[in-house]
């Protein structure tokens, strides 16, 4: 089978393929290959490949012409394409076999096509060829610009960066064949951003060309432009923006803005006042602007400065208390510098900047000044009034100088005089006291709201007042058949008084005793004594108790002497020498009682019962009266008590008044006696005492009167009856609110009520029997 195939060059020369008869056993004959096609031969088909150019905005642009050797021009073949985008994008004449593109190609989207034609005879509808592949290949052309994908572009580099440093790489895209030509080929420019910054044309790379200050300028907007074909003519073009920012580095020192600060404090103010604050400005931010304060002269080393992290500010405090009277202004010099400062910085930072502090002390009325902070004196017990104790002295620390007032708080025993003088107001007594702690107060007589305290101690002094006596009570017995030096007591001493040395106590018996021969005294020599018998025998009958005087005399000076009495009891022993008769008496002792404790015992005992008794006998003739005397006037509440429940009016108070003034009243009963007697009885009965028999009289009368009057009503416990609360069916019975009820309501029917409501039937119904 042969054919033909005559296509156009991109130039638009027509070119005739020759007819090629290919067999399978046949060699193919060698033809001259036009430029831009390729023709292979294989197996007697013929393949091509043609190259068609990309932008064609023709309706109907001619590719090339497919035509059979065996075509003779009579239209008698039929020409057909297949394949992809046959039909859609490229279309075939059938009668002279030229293929057409419909649309507009772009190499972009697509850059191959692999189509078959066929060629078909008309008249028996049977292939006159075998199928032949081509494949339809799109020329690129540059017709796509760089684009920058990975916008929007932001860099940081640190202010100051020497030239070279690398800010950042940019780089764009071109969509166009970068084999094909130069149409992808790109070359970067720097339309804005000189001279701190320079590109790299073939890598995009963005360098600082120029050193930059943050403090100038601390951002720059960098335009960067890719062109492609190497940036020949007719070159497409792209552009971005580049933010680059300077980060700040510490290439600043604070620096204070005053030369000169004035601030005050007043002489008052406690240590740790704050006093005023300083402030320096750094040029830097972040932690670059972080600064710390400090004193750089102070001699009196009074002031200090901390600095606020928050603000930045230096905060002047007072470290110790000031005295306008002893000097009444200062001056100091602060400095500040940066907490973190790089090495490769520090030629910034040599100096330090520093301001100078005139801080004025203000003048407050102070409170007196004590001249101590404590006083203490020393004065003798039993003294008399007006003893001179001791002196404290105050004055007044501000220029006047005002006069000073002196007291005493809560003290009754001293008393102080305008010199601060202190005196004894009452005799003191170290036994009872050894030690008064005062407190002194001093007040200006200019203004007495300046006040000053001052504890005062006073110890008082021993004197030798009080002489020994006894340690304890002493129950000494001797038995009838005791032999002459038997020890019946061992005794000691105490003396309220404090000594110097140790206390010693001297025993010895009174005159009279010592001619007595019944007992005798050794001293120990140890502040203790024994009591001996100095005979034999005792008689319980004749002499059953003997008291000894004994003087104990102390060590003081001068010495004091007591004279103490013993007691001894003779006892009736048996042969072992216990005690028979005297037992009874040492068991009250081993129980630790006195006679005059058992008697004080009983008296209570008697005490209570009769109040006890006393108590019941008043309830009872309490009972007994029914009525009190009429003529008292009763200024008590009387109070309702509902005992069945119903609410918040179920008890309720009312005054007695409203009983007296009420328009309803008890009629009288006849009494028995006349009220001229009564009133007779009762003037004789003011005249005489209870036990007259007028007096006694004049009772029994207003008793008999209020014994036989039914109607009269027990003022002591007035009862009320009341409704049960808010909402009850049953009324109110209570007469508390009869004046204001109907006056034609009838009572009548209290007589039906039972004997209960006797009473009250008698005086409703005669009262309204006498209103009506």
């Amino acid at each position: 089978m042969n054919c033909c195939l005559l296509l156009p060059l991109m130039l638009g020369i027509p070119l005739l393929w020759p007819c090629l008869k290919a067999t399978e056993n046949s060699q193919a004959k060698k033809v001259e290959q036009p430029v831009g096609s390729h023709l292979r031969m294989k197996r007697g088909w013929v393949w091509n490949q043609f190259f068609v150019p990309e932008e064609m905005n023709t309706t109907s642009h001619h590719i090339g012409r497919l035509r059979s050797d065996l075509d003779n021009g009579n239209n008698s073949f039929q020409y057909k394409l297949v394949g992809a985008g046959a039909g859609s994008t490229f279309v075939i004449d059938e009668r002279t076999g030229d293929i057409y593109a419909i649309q507009k190609l772009d190499r972009e989207e697509r850059s191959l096509y692999t189509l078959r034609a066929q060629v078909i005879d008309i008249t028996t509808g049977r292939a006159v060829e075998p199928e032949s592949e081509f494949v339809i290949k799109v020329l690129d052309i540059n017709d796509n610009e760089p684009k920058f994908l990975d916008e929007p572009y932001e860099a940081s580099v640190p202010e100051m960066s020497p030239e070279g440093t690398l800010v950042m790489q940019v780089t764009a895209s071109d969509a166009d064949d970068s084999s094909s030509g130069n149409n992808a080929r790109l070359l970067y420019s720097l339309l804005q951003g000189q001279p701190y910054f320079s590109v790299e044309p073939t890598t995009g790379v963005i360098r600082i060309s120029s050193k930059m200050d943050r403090e100038l300028q601390d951002e720059y907007w960098v335009i960067i432009q890719a062109k492609d074909m190497i940036g020949q003519p007719g070159a497409l073009s792209g552009t971005t923006s580049v933010l680059i920012k300077l980060s700040d580095v510490n290439d600043n020192k604070p620096i204070f803005k005053e030369s000169l600060y004035r601030l005050s404090v007043s002489e008052s103010a406690p240590t740790g006042t704050s006093i005023g604050t300083i402030m320096a400005y750094d040029n830097d931010i972040g932690e670059n602007a972080e600064m710390e304060y400090s004193i750089e002269e102070d001699d009196s080393q009074t002031f200090d400065i901390i600095t606020n992290n928050e603000t930045q500010e230096g905060i002047v405090i007072l470290k110790k208390t000031v005295d306008f009277e002893h000097q009444n202004h200062y001056g100091i010099r602060a400095k500040v510098k940066n907490h973190h400062v790089d090495e490769q910085l520090m030629e910034y930072h040599t100096e330090a900047s520093t301001t100078f502090i005139r801080i004025q002390v203000e003048d407050v009325d102070e409170p007196p000044l004590f001249h101590l902070p404590y006083y203490i004196f020393e004065v003798l017990e039993e003294n008399p009034h007006g003893l001179f104790v001791g002196m404290v002295s105050a004055t007044d620390p501000d220029n006047r100088k005002s006069p000073i007032r002196y007291s005493i708080a809560r003290s009754k025993m001293f008393s102080i005089d305008d010199n601060g003088t202190i005196t004894t107001a009452n005799p003191l007594d170290r036994e009872i006291s050894a030690w008064y702690n005062l407190s002194i107060t001093a007040t200006e007589k200019y203004n007495i709201e300046q006040i000053s305290s001052i504890p005062v101690y006073v110890q008082v002094l021993n004197i030798n007042d009080h002489a020994p006596e006894f340690s304890q009570y002493y129950e000494t017995y001797v038995c009838e058949n005791a032999g002459s030096g038997e020890v019946i007591q061992t005794i000691s001493a105490v003396d309220r008084d404090e000594s110097i040395e140790e206390h010693h106590f001297y025993y010895n018996l009174s005159v009279e005793d010592t001619n007595n021969s019944s007992f005798t005294i050794i001293d120990n020599q140890d502040n203790t004594a024994v009591i001996l018998t100095n005979r034999t025998g005792f008689n319980l009958q004749g002499e059953p108790v003997f008291y000894i005087s004994i003087l104990i005399a102390d060590n003081g000076t001068p010495s004091l002497t007591s004279t103490n009495t013993l007691t001894v009891h003779v006892c009736d022993c048996d042969d072992t020498g216990s005690t028979q008769t005297c037992q009874y008496q040492e068991l009250m002792l081993s129980m630790g009682f006195k006679t005059e404790v058992i008697i004080a015992v009983l008296i209570c005992i008697m005490i209570i019962f009769g109040f006890i008794f006393l108590t019941l006998g008043l309830k009872q003739r309490r009972k007994q009266i029914l009525f009190p005397e009429k003529s008292e006037d009763f200024r008590e509440n009387i109070f309702r008590y509902d005992d069945e429940g119903g609410g918040e009016e179920d008890t309720e108070a009312f005054d007695i008044a409203e009983l007296r003034s009420g328009t309803i009243m008890r009629e009288r009963k006849t009494r028995k006696s006349t009220s001229a007697e009564i009133r007779s009885l009762y003037r004789q009965s003011l005249q005489v005492g209870p036990d007259s028999a007028i007096f006694r009289k004049f009772i029994l009368e207003k008793l008999e009167e209020a014994n036989t009057d039914p109607c009269a009503p027990p003022f002591d416990s007035l009862q009320t009856y009341a409704f049960e609360g808010t909402g009850s069916l049953a009324g109110s019975l209570s007469s508390l609110e009869s004046a204001v009820s109907d006056q034609d309501e009838g009572y009548d029917y209290l007589n039906e009520l039972g004997p209960r409501f006797k009473r009250l039937a008698c005086m409703f119904g005669s009262a309204v029997q006498s209103n009506n």
